[in-house]
């Protein structure tokens, strides 16, 4: 069954019924080293979200996938060319009105997947959270891959088109990935030792950190490898849809 929004028809929306849970994939318009698209981040968003409502379609849940957001933030990255960056308060006015408009439609229950990690989401959704009368849920899908990751390629290997993205990149859309162009992805270190061990946080001109903006060699990624990580994110994004779209909403929720 069809759970992508931009794919179907009328006649399909209305004959699949009610929804209960809209999923909006967001990602952003960057470059991820020399050998990914600069729409990695959606690309991997919407085709994790479009698995993963699949899933839980087929158990019962009522979702559906909304088209995704292209842009996110980006605003230490435009020394790369063609960057494109969108503010927080604009997210958060699009935020608003594709609230607004699935309260039209009767649903309640919205799902961020978001797949940028420039995306900061958490102090948008505080503000909404009061009078929105939507109940909003927000997952990192990339987060759910670690683990996966670590098994397959040790610790670390969760970089800015390093070998876990280049992985789900080759298995998800690998017409658009060109791992021969790739370099090592070498960084610069922090001057500041606090910056270095990770405690103290500033953000970073991504054009002095790394000059192929890639972050770690892609050496070794596989589809065989990103398909393991897509599917173990996949199947617990499906299996909290199911959960979510079955549950009662009410003014202690989700306690």
């Amino acid at each position: 069954m069809k759970a992508k929004l931009d794919e179907m028809t009328l006649k399909e929306v209305r004959e699949a019924g009610a929804v209960e849970v809209a999923v909006l994939p967001w990602g952003s318009c960057e470059p991820h080293g020399l050998h990914l698209p600069y729409g990695t981040d959606t690309f991997s968003a919407v085709r994790v979200g479009e698995l993963a409502c699949r899933k839980a379609v087929s158990s019962g849940a009522r979702v559906a996938l909304l088209p995704a957001i292209p842009f996110g933030y980006n605003g230490n990255q435009f020394a790369f060319p063609l960057t494109v960056s969108v503010k927080p308060t604009t997210q958060l006015a699009i935020l608003r009105d594709v609230i607004e408009s699935l309260a039209w439609h009767g649903i309640r229950k919205l799902l961020i997947l978001n797949g940028h990690g420039g995306n900061e989401f958490r102090a948008l959704l505080r503000e909404l959270y009061p009078g929105s009368g939507c109940c909003i849920f927000l997952i990192d899908w990339w987060v759910l891959a670690e683990d996966a990751a670590s098994r397959c390629f040790g610790r670390d290997s969760m970089t800015h088109a390093g070998k876990a993205e280049t992985s789900w990149s080759l298995h998800l859309f690998p017409e658009l990935v060109h791992p021969s162009w790739a370099d090592e992805g070498e960084v610069r270190r922090p001057r500041l030792a606090s910056v270095a061990s990770g405690w103290a946080w500033m953000p970073r001109p991504w054009h002095s950190y790394t000059k192929s903006s890639g972050e770690g060699s892609p050496s070794g990624a596989s589809p065989e490898t990103g398909e393991k990580l897509v599917e173990e994110a996949a199947e617990k994004i499906a299996a909290f849809l199911a959960e979510f779209s079955a549950a009662s909403v009410d003014d202690s929720f989700p306690y």
